[in-house]
C-alpha cells in the first residue's frame, strides 16, 4: 500500500500499525518527520526498543537477519530499522524480503533510503513492502509548492504571514526545508503579534536558500528571468563550476529546441524525465516557438570559451545573459 504525508496520521491511528514501512525521499525534515511519527506510534503500540542498522557491505546484510532472528533481552516489541541508499544488491534484496515476510506482531520493520529510481521501485523487495507493508515515497517541495507549504507551516505556529512577506521567506529559504522550518521557528519567537509582514521577514530571516542546477534549468523553461538571476547568485556564491551551470543550461534549449520542432521530451532517448519536469516543458511549448536559438546559442558558445580560457571576459556573467535572454528579455 502507498501513503502520502498527508494520510499518514490518519494511518497511525491506534490498532492500524503495517508490519513493515519504506521511507523513500531526499528532504530530510519530511522524511525525519515522517519517520518520528512511525516510531512514536509504535512505541504507543509496545515496539519500546530500537535497533538500527546501516547495512553497506553484502555481509552486513546477514547480520541484519540475524539480529531480526535474536530475542529481545526483556522480550519487548521492538522496531527493526534499516538505514541504507536504497540499492540493496542481490543479498540485500532477499534479506530485506525475508524481513518484510516476517515483521509482524514483536518487530515492526522501518526501512529509510534516499529517493528511489524506477528501477529499484521494480523489484521484489519494494513490491514485497507495497504488498503486506506499507511504502510513503516523501517528494521534494519544489518552489511551486513551496508558499503554500510555508503558509501551512506558519499557520501551525500561529502565524499569519502577508503575501509578499511569504514570498520573500521562500525565496530566502528556498531549497532547504531544514532551514525553513528553523525561521518559522524563530520567527514565532522574535515576531509578538501573530501577523508577519515583509519588514518582519528581512529583520528576523536569514538567507538560506540552496539552489542545484536542476532549479536553473526549471527557472529557465518556465521564463522566471528573477528567480534564474538568483539561482545563478547563489550556484556562483556556493562554488558550483561554472561548467556544470553551462551544462543545464544547453540542455534545456535543447529541449525547448526539440518542443519546438515538436518532439514528445517524454519520448526522447536516455533517462526518463521526472513527471514535473515534463509538465513544465509541455506548459513551456508556447514559448519555444519564440525563443531565439541561435542567439541562446551564440551566447552558450560564449560562455563556454570563457570557462576554457579561449575567450576574455566572466562566464557568470555570460550564463546570466543567457539565462536573461532564455527567458524572454532582450539584451542589446
Amino acid at each position: 500500500m502507498k501513503l502520502t504525508l498527508d494520510s499518514l496520521a490518519t494511518h497511525l491511528r491506534p490498532g492500524k500499525l503495517a508490519p513493515a514501512y519504506l521511507l523513500s525521499g531526499d528532504e530530510d525534515l519530511l522524511v525525519g518527520e515522517a519517520a518520528d511519527a512511525i516510531r512514536a506510534a509504535a512505541r504507543a503500540a509496545g515496539h519500546v526498543e530500537r535497533d538500527v542498522h546501516f547495512p553497506e557491505r553484502s555481509a552486513d546484510w546477514a547480520d541484519v537477519v540475524a539480529a531480526s532472528g535474536s530475542l529481545s533481552l526483556f522480550g519487548d516489541r521492538r522496531i527493526l530499522e534499516i538505514r541504507f541508499s536504497g540499492k540493496a544488491g542481490k543479498e540485500g534484496g532477499a534479506a530485506l524480503v525475508r524481513l518484510i515476510e516476517s515483521a509482524g506482531d514483536d518487530t515492526l520493520l522501518l526501512i529509510i533510503t534516499p529517493r528511489l529510481d524506477p528501477a529499484v521501485q521494480a523489484t521484489a523487495w519494494v513490491k514485497a513492502v507495497e504488498a503486506r507493508g506499507v511504502w510513503l515515497p516523501v517528494w521534494e517541495v519544489g518552489p511551486r509548492q513551496l508558499e503554500t507549504w510555508l503558509a501551512a507551516r506558519c499557520k501551525q505556529a500561529g502565524l499569519e504571514l502577508t503575501g509578499d512577506a511569504l514570498t520573500l521567506l521562500a525565496a530566502r529559504v528556498e531549497g532547504n526545508l531544514l532551514a525553513a522550518q528553523q525561521e518559522v521557528e524563530k520567527l514565532k519567537l522574535l515576531v509578538s503579534a501573530g501577523r508577519v509582514d515583509v519588514q518582519a521577514v528581512q529583520g528576523a530571516v536569514a538567507q538560506s536558500a540552496r539552489y542545484d542546477v536542476f532549479a536553473l534549468g526549471e527557472a529557465v523553461v518556465t521564463g522566471d528571468a528573477v528567480r534564474a538571476a538568483r539561482v545563478v547568485a547563489g550556484l556562483r556564491g556556493e562554488g558550483v563550476e561554472p561548467t556544470l551551470v553551462l551544462w543545464s543550461l544547453v540542455r534545456e534549449l535543447r529541449n525547448m529546441w526539440s518542443l519546438k520542432r515538436g518532439d514528445d521530451p517524454s519520448r526522447r532517448p536516455g533517462p526518463r524525465m521526472p513527471p514535473q519536469q515534463l509538465a513544465a516543458l509541455e506548459r513551456a511549448r508556447p514559448r519555444a516557438a519564440r525563443l531565439p536559438f541561435a542567439r541562446l546559442a551564440s551566447r552558450a558558445l560564449r560562455a563556454d570559451r570563457m570557462i576554457k580560457g579561449r575567450l576574455a571576459g566572466d562566464p557568470w556573467d555570460e550564463m546570466l545573459l543567457l539565462c536573461t535572454e532564455f527567458c524572454g528579455t532582450r539584451i542589446a
